[in-house]
């Protein structure tokens, strides 16, 4: 009897050593195999999501989006941040909107902060992170970078990218940068340090992006910031939260800060599949499945003094 009772426990022991070996070559020796393996897997499953979903067609709804400029808030923002600095306004849109996300990108790194801001404006989240947290999250990126581009006349917007799980908790919020030299829009993400090209180079929008995972083209990642990454996360990443897009009718300064140059102007705009239900949706939300309408070209800047 004590035999059996020392064999069975020996091979409990045993079987033990090997679980937890199992978990430590797992952890320290094929970690970024491992990674690697489950990015890939969700980035089949959510790409076949894409392809499963309803087209896009046009519709009427009415929505008009706006751009707000203040003269006297971008001069304030510009010299605040001295972007003469950082950019020069000779360079080419693509250019400058870059070195304005490396700027972000460089001094405030990704984090879920603990104290919601007081101020959501450029300057007083900067203020933030040097006073209260170091680092924000991608909404908090983002209005940071509207700010900056809009101060130096560079139209763009923040757009909320969606998963089509409702039970995922999880979206990711970038800046949507219109290029008049190449008139398009192009996908800037100052948290993940990262923006989106087509195999000639070309700067991809969200709508390209979603496109070519649904076609199967590359798409190449290019890292803001010196980067070892292989972006095989964030490639996964992206194919989740391409399904659906909301984001502000009318952008400016304080667009989340309360300013007062909003008045009653609190619509959003969602762009959904045909046939899909949004979820989180603001009270003032007009749903449209038009994408051409959605992303068309921008109307000029409304400068208000």
């Amino acid at each position: 009897m004590r035999k059996v009772v020392r064999i069975i426990s020996w091979s409990v022991l045993g079987l033990l050593l090997l679980v937890v070996l199992t978990l430590l070559l797992a952890r320290f020796v094929f970690n970024k195999q491992l990674t690697a393996y489950l990015s890939d897997a969700m980035r089949k499953e959510k790409v076949q999501l894409l392809r499963d979903a309803g087209k896009y067609e046009a519709d009427t709804p009415a929505y008009h989006f706006i751009y707000l400029q203040d003269t006297a808030q971008a001069g304030r923002i510009r010299g605040y941040f001295q972007l003469d600095t950082i950019v020069k306004p000779t360079e080419p849109t693509w250019d400058r909107a870059r070195k304005l996300a490396r700027f972000v990108a460089g001094h405030i790194p990704h984090a879920n902060q603990k104290v919601s801001p007081e101020k959501r404006d450029a300057i007083g989240l900067w203020e933030y992170t040097r006073t209260v947290e170091p680092a924000f999250n991608c909404r908090m990126h983002s209005i940071l970078l509207h700010e900056l581009l809009l101060s130096e006349g560079i139209q763009n917007r923040f757009v909320t990218c969606f998963p089509e799980d409702s039970l995922d908790t999880d979206c990711h919020v970038v800046n949507m940068v219109w290029l008049p030299e190449m008139q398009k829009w192009a996908m800037l993400d100052s948290d993940m340090m990262a923006w989106a090209e087509d195999e000639n180079g070309t700067p991809l929008s969200l709508s390209e992006m979603r496109e070519r995972y649904i076609d199967g083209k590359e798409i190449v990642f290019r890292p803001l910031l010196d980067s070892e990454g292989d972006f095989k996360y964030y490639r996964a990443y992206w194919a989740k939260n391409l399904y659906w897009f909301d984001c502000w009718e009318t952008t400016g300064y304080g667009r989340e800060d309360n300013n007062p140059i909003f008045g009653n102007q609190m619509r959003h705009v969602a762009l959904i599949p045909k046939g899909f239900t949004p979820f989180k949706l603001h009270e003032q939300t007009v749903l449209t499945t038009d994408s051409a309408r959605f992303w068309a070209s921008p109307d000029s800047l409304t400068v208000l003094h």
